[in-house]
């Protein structure tokens, strides 16, 4: 599989060939002698079932829903209208401009569920009109970069809804898990923003415009729908009223429907939405099914099952379990997908992090929170190639890497809050039931 992927052979063509020949082999050799009639017939019987079982799911909806809604808001200027309002109400503050960038960012990452897209949507909008105030490229681009990573941890989120199918776990809770963490992720990069900017001021000019409250006032204007729609979202969710699928179809109507009467949306960029949606959907699925096909072919070895018991046996060893994928996966964030990531690792990783006794939940909101982490760490962090392709040649790509290191050192400070303090993850989800 490696070695494929090595090859640059696509992720899902990776991982189906891989299980594919390996459910075959071990279905041929079941009975001693190999057998290959047997093993051939096994082998297509079960891709004949379990691919169609899985993606005929009504949870798995909530992805389309939520890569839907995410591109109707960029479609209706919801990315402007979301650093306008941040602009206005944070532009006094050291570094105004990018901590307006960092809470954008967030503010899109409520309608959206994807890092990537909220890094090239804010790009366009944020890190040109920082230069133009003579910020420092590195700042300007770097709070962006990573500013962008919140939209994977905020809710809604494709990477929490696929770790809990595949985890077999509340996609609810899980969701509602990651709005704390986000939170503090916020915070902690807009803290090192304004930190820096005290210390050494020629990183970010004071912004001359002065706004009045009612210049605040009126900037709420553009981003009431946000607010709204996220908290109807959070509230169907948490409450228990409908599923996520049911709360993402609702998100996706409402943003189309809000952006029509506003004006915002019209027959081109609508059918331009669908069709990127339908792309992402597709590229999704395929990788979706062929780790499906995986886990199959994981749990037939066993394997899964032997890693788990010889976790579980190590004495005081828990700990470093966890730092061992922590780096691991932060590795692996800086050459892949994460959603390629998620489902490579994922039925291998859960029996052993659960057989160490991590609540699966916390684990979650975890995890995406390292995946995103790689998305921004060198050589090769997607989020800062995105980024890149976004601004074009406003700022070189080793002055993007070299803005991302104080955001590193804010994700580190971040994920060991969230080992030392696990409550973080888990307050809000345990309040959902009682």
């Amino acid at each position: 599989m490696i070695a494929l992927l090595v090859m640059r052979v696509p992720i899902a063509f990776g991982l189906l060939f891989t299980a594919v020949v390996g459910l075959f082999v071990l279905n041929a050799t079941r009975m001693g002698a190999f057998n290959f009639d047997f093993g051939w017939k096994s082998t297509v019987s079960m891709l004949g079932r379990d691919p169609y079982s899985f993606v005929a799911s009504f949870t798995l909806m909530a992805i389309p829903m939520f890569l839907l809604m995410g591109n109707f808001a960029f479609a209706s200027g919801a990315t402007r209208d979301a650093y306008a309002t941040a602009r206005v109400w944070l532009a006094r503050l050291p570094g105004g401009l990018a901590c307006a960038s960092v809470v954008a960012c967030g503010l899109f990452a409520a309608i959206s569920g994807s890092s990537l897209a909220t890094a090239a949507a804010m790009g366009r909008i944020a890190v040109p009109e920082m230069l133009r105030q003579g910020y420092d490229p590195r700042l300007a681009s770097g709070s962006v970069a990573a500013g962008g990573t919140l939209g994977a941890l905020i809710p809604p989120s494709i990477l929490m809804v696929i770790f809990g199918i595949f985890a077999e776990q509340s996609i609810g809770q899980l969701l509602i898990g990651g709005i704390v963490p986000g939170i503090l992720t916020a915070l902690t990069y807009v803290a090192i923003i304004v930190v820096r900017a005290k210390l050494n001021p020629r990183l970010a000019p004071p912004v001359t415009e002065r706004f009045t409250n009612r210049d605040r006032l009126l900037s709420l204007a553009g981003t009431w729908q946000i607010l709204l729609i996220f908290a109807v979202i959070i509230t169907v969710i948490y409450t228990g009223i409908g599923t996520p699928t049911e709360a993402a179809a609702f998100g996706a109507a409402a943003v189309l429907v809000l952006g029509v009467l506003r004006g915002r949306i019209r027959r081109g960029n609508a059918w331009s939405a669908v069709r990127e949606t339908v792309v992402q959907t597709a590229m999704i699925f395929a990788i979706a099914i062929a780790s499906k096909v995986l886990v199959s072919f994981v749990a037939f070895t066993g394997v899964s099952a032997d890693l788990a018991t010889w976790a579980g046996s190590i004495e005081g060893g828990r700990i470093w379990v966890l730092l061992a994928l922590t780096l691991a996966y932060v590795v692996l964030g800086m050459f892949m997908d994460p959603i390629g990531i998620l489902l490579l690792t994922l039925p291998v990783v859960v029996p052993v992090v659960d057989a160490l006794g991590y609540n699966l939940i916390w684990f979650g909101v975890f995890l995406v929170k390292l995946l995103e982490v790689g998305m921004i760490t060198p050589p090769v962090g997607l989020n800062v190639f995105v980024l890149k392709s976004a601004i074009g040649n406003a700022v070189s790509l080793e002055n993007v890497f070299r803005g991302i290191g104080p955001f590193l050192l804010m994700d580190i400070v971040t994920l060991a809050i969230l080992i030392a303090l696990p409550d973080l993850v888990l307050w809000l989800p345990n309040l959902m039931y009682g």
